[in-house]
């Protein structure tokens, strides 16, 4: 199911032994925009403490309780490698939190979350496998991909022929834990509608400028299906969105693809 950013903020982390805190921003992979990491504030019992959950973790969620169960205990977190969320998350935080976990690495393999799709269900690598590839890591260029969700709201957007507007949230695809739209406000130039374009449309993305560049034209965007926030965006709407840019369909792809795998690995 696709879900605004905006409703995952404030719903609680609940481990196998009490509550760790509540969802405050999120991380992604600035070239597959999946979310790797969301950030939480424990409160009291961790001094306050900013602390990062991988959706590999994640068991499940209660929407009605706002609550998000997740396969670690506290003692876990509270001695997992310190990383400090105000400042930017290199790849050698990443060795350290993911070998802790004995999580697999995300960029070790061909699809979103390496080797597989989807985070849940994914088999972990062994804690030899772990050491051998964190000796390689440690090796590796230390530059980070990782971007707050914070941090990229109100980036201006710039279409094929002018400005379109700035970025106003993310849409997310909770089982594969992925950015599948960009949540565009048109207010300074067409007043009043909120349109959604993929990341996949994009041309180019400018971090120096706080600028996200698209090939679509202003005209298309202009008559693109509007976005209304209170209503769940069906895959009827995700038909309609796509055929009107004229853009294949992603679950097509994911679905070929993941049938492939599942294929290859029986």
């Amino acid at each position: 199911m696709l879900r605004d950013t905006s409703e995952l903020k404030g719903l609680a982390i609940r481990a196998t032994d009490g509550e760790l805190g509540t969802v405050k921003e999120f991380y992604f992979d600035d070239s597959s925009w999946a979310i790797r990491y969301l950030t939480v504030e424990t409160g009291g019992w961790l001094s306050g403490k900013e602390v990062l959950i991988s959706p590999y973790s994640i068991l499940g969620t209660d929407w009605d309780k706002r609550e998000v169960d997740v396969a670690l205990t506290k003692k876990q977190v509270e001695n997992s490698p310190s990383v400090d969320t105000h400042l930017p998350v290199s790849r050698q935080h990443e060795v350290a939190y993911l070998g802790y976990y004995g999580y697999p690495y995300y960029w070790d393999g061909p699809y979103l979350w390496g080797p597989g799709y989807f985070p849940s269900g994914l088999a972990f690598p062994t804690i030899a496998s772990l050491e051998n590839r964190t000796g390689k890591r440690q090796k590796e260029s230390n530059d980070t991909h990782l971007r707050s969700t914070n941090e990229v709201a109100g980036y201006h957007i710039e279409a094929a022929d002018g400005d379109i507007g700035h970025v106003q949230g993310f849409i997310l695809d909770e089982e594969a834990w992925a950015i599948r739209y960009v949540v565009i406000s048109t207010t300074n130039w067409w007043p009043g509608k909120k349109v959604l374009v993929s990341p996949a449309w994009m041309k180019k993305v400018s971090w120096g400028e706080s600028k996200l560049y698209t090939g679509l034209t202003r005209e298309a965007i202009k008559g693109a299906p509007e976005y209304i926030e209170s209503r769940k965006i069906s895959r009827e709407f995700e038909n309609d969105l796509h055929l009107h840019y004229g853009q294949p369909p992603y679950w097509l792809h994911e679905a070929k693809h993941s049938s492939s795998f599942s294929a290859s690995s029986v």
